[in-house]
């Protein structure tokens, strides 16, 4: 397949395949055609031969080149497969054009410092397993890393001392980064502000800019209520998500909060339905306390 995309690249290759798929012809003619002179065009026809995309013959004192279809199908079908994957219902390309629209809305909007304070966001989970397991995930390092990013990003470093007062970092590189050769994805620094044993958890936590000045605050509120009784015990998760102190170069992260924060949790509600026995007892060697 990469022989084949490098002999089609060139655009004079290019010219002499659509004067092919007319019909076969011989090499004078298609240098006569494609404007060019005749050891070019042979050369250029012998790179699409051993690519497989022409064959040729002797006739007489001419040697005809004939177009091969099948490749280029192939070809087609492959590029196919591809548009296919990235245009696939609720995949990242969706994601992708949604973050986009909401960067494009925030970015008008943020004209002066303050122009996002009071913004809320709300987001409500039913979670299977009892409040005190998801509260390990909620306040646990090595359970919090697995679920705590956007589904493109994974966690670098993590501090979370889920007492008051206790300190709060957050790094996050992309999820491909396994190297950590790329820049940092985000960086953020808080403090958790009230914590009620499985019921209730607050903190603040503030996402950096690049120069490491803040971009804003989002004072988060998370309440934990059980449902159901005995071994069917699940638990309700709501959140309020507050934003103060948002600066004119915040747009860009305030941008991605409803989708971020949402894949996050929906992460979470996915490690706790694969069952308590897969999350109880987890490491995750990429956070760090």
């Amino acid at each position: 397949m990469e022989a084949l995309l490098t002999a089609l690249a060139d655009p004079a290759r290019w010219r002499l395949v659509s004067l092919l798929a007319e019909r076969p012809r011989p090499v004078g003619v298609l240098a006569q055609l494609s404007g060019a002179r005749q050891p070019q065009t042979t050369k250029h026809l012998q790179t699409l031969e051993r690519a497989g995309i022409v064959t040729s013959q002797r006739a007489g004192q001419r040697r005809v080149y004939a177009l091969r279809p099948e490749p280029l199908r192939e070809l087609a079908a492959a590029l196919g497969r591809l548009a296919d994957t990235a245009d696939q219902a609720g995949g990242a390309r969706e994601t992708y054009d949604r973050y986009g629209l909401s960067l494009h809305a925030e970015r008008l909007a943020a004209e002066e410092p303050g122009w996002a304070d009071g913004r809320t966001f709300r987001f409500h989970r039913s979670l299977m397993g009892h409040p005190e397991l998801v509260w390990r995930h909620l306040t646990d390092t090595s359970l919090l890393a697995r679920w705590w990013t956007p589904d493109d990003l994974r966690v670098s470093e993590l501090v979370f001392e889920a007492r008051p007062g206790g300190r709060i970092v957050q790094q996050y590189r992309d999820a491909d980064d396994a190297d950590g050769s790329d820049l940092v994805a985000g960086h953020a620094e808080g403090t958790v502000e009230e914590v009620r044993l499985h019921e209730h958890l607050a903190y603040r936590l503030s996402p950096l800019l690049p120069d490491g000045s803040l971009a804003f605050t989002a004072h988060v509120d998370l309440g934990l209520r059980p449902t159901g009784t005995g071994t069917g015990t699940g638990t309700d998760l709501d959140v309020l998500f507050r934003v103060s102190d948002s600066t004119v170069e915040s747009a860009d992260f305030i941008a991605g909060i409803e989708i971020g924060f949402g894949q996050s949790i929906d992460r979470l509600a996915a490690i706790l339905a694969a069952g308590p026995h897969d999350t109880e007892h987890h490491t995750d060697t990429r956070s760090t306390k």
